[in-house]
Parts: C-alpha cells; sequence; structure tokens
C-alpha cells in the first residue's frame, strides 16, 4: 500500500511539473505607434484630408500554451490606446480609443530565440478620449496581428508586432485602426 501511494505521489509530482513547462503565465508592456486610414474620414460634415500617428501604449497578461517543439499558442488579454490626430487647412483633433484587446496568436519557432507570431485579435471599446464632443466610435474591432518575438532570456522577451484592424471602427466614417506595437515581457 505504502508503495502505491508513493507511487502516485511521485506521478503527480512529475505531471504538475510536466504541466508547468507546458503553460506559462507572463506580464507584458509597452508602446504603440497608431494610425486610422480610410477613403472617407468626415467628422460633423467636416472632412478631414489627412490623419497623423498618436503614440500610445499598451499593458496586459500573456500566456503561453506549448503544442509541440515549434509551436505554441499564445493568448493576450490587453489594455491597448490607439486612435489618430485628425487634421485639415482650418482643424485638428486628436482622437484617442482605450481597447480590452484578446490576441490568440500561433508562435512558429524560426530557431531558437525567435518565433513568428500570427493570428486573429478581437477588440472591445472601453473609452473614448477626443477633443470634440461626438461619440462615433464602433464598440467592437476585428483585426489581423502578426509579428516577431525575441527571447533575451528563458523568462524575458521581446515583441514587435503589426495589427491591422479589419472592420471599420467608426459608426459614420469608413476608417480601421492600425497599430505598430512594440513590448517587452516576462513569463512565469
Amino acid at each position: 500500500m505504502k508503495k502505491v501511494i508513493l507511487a502516485t505521489i511521485l506521478f503527480l509530482a512529475v505531471s504538475i511539473n510536466m504541466q508547468a513547462q507546458l503553460v506559462k503565465l507572463g506580464i507584458k508592456g509597452g508602446i504603440n505607434y497608431a494610425n486610422q486610414s480610410g477613403t472617407d474620414i468626415t467628422v460633423n460634415s467636416i472632412n478631414y484630408n489627412s490623419t497623423d500617428a498618436i503614440t500610445s501604449y499598451h499593458i496586459g497578461l500573456v500566456a503561453e500554451l506549448k503544442l509541440t517543439d515549434g509551436l505554441a499558442i499564445q493568448p493576450e488579454l490587453l489594455y491597448s490606446t490607439q486612435g489618430a490626430t485628425y487634421k485639415n487647412a482650418i482643424t485638428e483633433f486628436k482622437n484617442e480609443l482605450g481597447y480590452i484587446s484578446i490576441p490568440v496568436l500561433a508562435k512558429i519557432s524560426l530557431n531558437k530565440s525567435i518565433s513568428l507570431d500570427l493570428g486573429p485579435q478581437a477588440s472591445f471599446l472601453l473609452s473614448e478620449k477626443n477633443e470634440f464632443d461626438y461619440k462615433n466610435s464602433k464598440t467592437f474591432e476585428f483585426a489581423a496581428a502578426g509579428g516577431l518575438t525575441l527571447k533575451v532570456t528563458k523568462s524575458l522577451f521581446i515583441q514587435g508586432r503589426y495589427v491591422l484592424g479589419l472592420t471599420e471602427a467608426s459608426k459614420d466614417a469608413q476608417i480601421k485602426n492600425s497599430v505598430l506595437q512594440v513590448s517587452a515581457g516576462i513569463l512565469f
């Protein structure tokens, strides 16, 4: 009986250790270089002929689920600010949108320290900070994300990613978000 109990405890300890190696949790944060582009940018009957990118930030939680030696799934839960500065000959205003973003990326290892990250991202609008009183942003956005991850150590990583909005970000204008993200993080 003692051998069975000892064998069971040993088996549980080994399987818990194996599970810990398959799933890693962590945190990440970084900067966004965000812009909005489209064919018809009209706000309050005023046409805007150009947009400039804004610099903002993202922060959140990350998980890495190892499937094979060269493939993992990386779901994330991020708070990310996006938007643009709108200009025409007369006026200029900044529109900053705060999203909860949920990217789910396939991580394909290119070598021991670099991986290619590709996948979809769903974002839900939490806040809209702008310099005019006009709530016209859509509350859901779907995007495609792609980038690279560099493992600095077993736990520390640096990522570069481009996120391209596939759905409209506004109810009244045909605009889509695009974001270049650079981030650093740690996996536990």
